[in-house]
């Protein structure tokens, strides 16, 4: 009952840190993107408009008015749960945005986590449950360490060259071809589509250009779950109940099944927040560099066209995304590891 408690109060602080963080993310982004040079009224006229038209479109947008009153008119739209309309895409709300270039962020996301989880945790447990000296253990710590280090964009480039363009045995800049078509849009994502519609073919177009993108980003990110993993069972190896466990007979892979990784993956769990930031600004630079037509490519987009509304609108959701899982993730760690202080 006290640990419920403890919980409870665990859940009540962080959700009362939540606005906090979020007002401090809106805040930053918002003064930011105003002091960066760029006009936004030359983005959407190309700086060839007659200074009146460019004048009223200001007042228009209300760009005309001081910087305090522009920041508290647009946190009274934030509390409205309005998030704009883009500069750019006149007539589109932000919401609109965020709804049509979501699904292509969080299929390359999910994608991407499982091939750096995989990768990862599999790498981690091989070389963790082998001396430090093996040959084997510190090929697989280097490919980690190395994996970890290397530039996001070069790394997707350079694969690029070999797999797409040498070998031909991935696509390029495409999420699904323009001369298919693609699955009924009941989540859109292609893969889940695919999978609910039955279709076969669909689905193994969507991974084919599914697959490069998310192989990219997951190797980048494996290197954190293989030391993670790695630390843990080498300390799980050596913990008593390991000891004892060899002393009754057991055989190892038993132990390693039943004692050692379950202890050794709990701190994954707490990987995971700092994983979904990762992932986020991977997803920025992977869909830059393979053209994936998703959420953080949109953002991009709008931040080379100064477009304010499209910006603030995709970092605040953002923002309430990863807040919101690194709550979960934070209420989740501290209730199957009772050695969190809550």
């Amino acid at each position: 009952m006290e640990r419920w408690q403890q919980i409870q109060n665990y859940v009540l602080a962080r959700l009362l840190l939540a606005p906090v963080m979020l007002w401090t993310v809106v805040t930053v982004v918002f003064l930011l993107l105003r002091a960066t040079p760029g006009d936004p009224v030359d983005a959407i006229y190309g700086g060839r408009a007659p200074a009146a038209v460019k004048a009223a479109l200001r007042v228009q947008l209300g760009l005309d008015q001081p910087l305090p009153v522009q920041y508290l008119r647009y946190l009274g739209q934030l509390l409205r749960g309005d998030l704009g309309t883009s500069l750019t895409e006149p007539g589109r709300t932000v919401g609109e945005i965020i709804a049509a270039y979501l699904p292509a962020t969080v299929e390359l996301g999910v994608a991407g986590f499982l091939v750096a989880a995989g990768l990862g945790i599999g790498l981690g447990l091989v070389t963790g449950s082998r001396p430090e000296a093996d040959p084997v253990a510190m090929t697989g710590k280097w490919v980690s360490i190395v994996s970890y280090a290397v530039p996001l964009f070069w790394l997707g480039m350079l694969l690029q060259l070999w797999l797409s363009v040498a070998w031909g045995w991935f696509p390029l800049g495409v999420r699904f071809p323009v001369q298919e078509t693609p699955p009924p849009g009941v989540t859109g994502l292609y893969v889940v589509d695919s999978l609910l519609a039955g279709n076969w073919r669909q689905l193994g177009i969507a991974l084919r250009h599914l697959a490069l993108p998310s192989l990219t980003l997951g190797l980048v990110l494996s290197g954190l779950f293989e030391r993670m993993v790695r630390v843990q069972v080498r300390a799980s190896w050596r913990g008593d109940y390991v000891e004892a466990a060899r002393a009754r007979g057991i055989p190892p892979g038993w132990i390693l099944r039943h004692h050692v990784l379950p202890n050794a993956l709990i701190p994954v769990v707490a990987l995971l927040g700092l994983t979904l930031a990762s992932l986020l600004g991977g997803a920025i630079v992977t869909e830059v560099t393979f053209s994936w037509p998703g959420l953080a490519n949109r953002l991009y987009e709008a931040i080379n066209l100064r477009d304010y509304p499209t910006v603030q609108g995709i970092v605040v959701f953002l923002a309430v995304v990863v807040v919101s899982l690194s709550i979960i993730i934070d209420v989740l760690t501290a209730w199957i590891d009772p050695r969190v202080h809550l």
